[in-house]
């Protein structure tokens, strides 16, 4: 299959403040799965291992992990359907499509079986991957939201304040139209915001980045898609919750964020279940804590890689 390459800064090219030797190692590239045209950077060599990235990121979120997880694995970080260089339709961002569009990624790239990693949305993406197809995925690592959509209870309307002010932006999110029309102009105080009530702390530069990345209006449309996407997301997790997962499954939480609670969820819905509590983060457990995060990685990923090689 023929890939072309991205340019711009939301590819590996002009992306900023890389690791040294990061584009030595890694190249952007679209990938047309049949339904839509995904940039995922890709890199080194072993078994497969796809990242997925939270919101409101992009691939540009696993940076400080892929050149050591690309000594051991084929590293491919996408930007989701809606998110940075990838198409971004007007539909499609249930759980059960953004996985299906992974699904027609790793096809393109000629992997059948992989492993994956997502944070945050990417969580909830991944886990429907794992769920939807299951013969595809052979372990799956899940950071740092409590649970997928619809699998546990919703918090009530009215909660604590530290509560409400971490989740406001789901159902705010979910409105049509307006947000765009109140963020526009504003990315840099409604993004700042988010990155900072998560818990942790990321570098200026970073956020400055992603900000000027989704203020393009069709991105800053496409990344509230997940959101508006809800309701189907969590009538599918109520149907997946029912299949438990059977492949291990790593389960990450930030030691300032949800720390132990997201193990807790999974044990609800998958069976081989790992937890780890990534000491001093937040939210944002790949770039505040990458050391952290890797060592998790590497240990979980290894009877993967061991199993692959033979």
């Amino acid at each position: 299959m023929t890939f072309s390459t991205p340019r711009g800064p939301g590819s590996a090219a002009q992306a900023p403040d890389l690791p040294a030797g990061f584009t030595d190692t890694f190249t952007s590239r679209y990938v047309d799965t049949g339904d839509v045209r995904l940039h995922a950077v890709v890199g080194g060599d072993g078994p497969p291992l796809l990242l997925v990235h939270g919101w409101p990121q992009t691939w540009y979120a696993w940076r400080l992990l892929m050149p050591a997880l690309a000594r051991d694995f084929q590293v491919i970080a996408v930007d989701q359907r809606g998110i940075g260089l990838s198409d971004k339709p007007k539909s499609g961002y249930d759980t059960g499509t953004l996985a299906g569009d992974l699904i027609g990624l790793m096809d393109a790239l000629g992997h059948q079986r992989f492993a994956v990693a997502g944070h945050d949305t990417g969580f909830a993406i991944s886990y429907a991957l794992a769920a939807d197809h299951p013969d595809r995925v052979a372990c799956a690592a899940l950071a740092e939201i409590p649970g997928p959509p619809g699998v546990t209870p919703s918090p009530a309307l009215f909660v604590p304040s530290a509560v409400n002010d971490r989740l406001w932006h789901i159902p705010f999110n979910r409105v049509e139209q307006v947000p765009e029309q109140l963020v526009a102009g504003r990315e840099d105080i409604f993004f700042g915001y988010e990155f900072a009530v998560q818990g942790g702390k990321l570098p200026a530069e970073a956020i400055e980045y992603y900000v000027r990345l989704v203020s393009d209006p069709e991105a800053l449309r496409g990344s509230l898609g997940f959101y508006r996407a809800f309701d189907a997301t969590v009538q599918q997790n109520g149907q997946r919750k029912d299949r438990h997962l059977s492949m291990p499954v790593l389960a990450i939480g930030g030691e300032l964020s949800y720390a132990g609670h997201v193990a807790e969820v999974m044990r609800l819905v998958a069976d081989d279940v790992r937890g780890v509590v990534i000491p001093g983060a937040g939210h944002w457990v790949a770039e505040e804590a990458p050391e952290h995060m890797l060592a998790a990685l590497t240990e979980f990923l290894a009877p993967y890689r061991g199993t692959a090689a033979r």
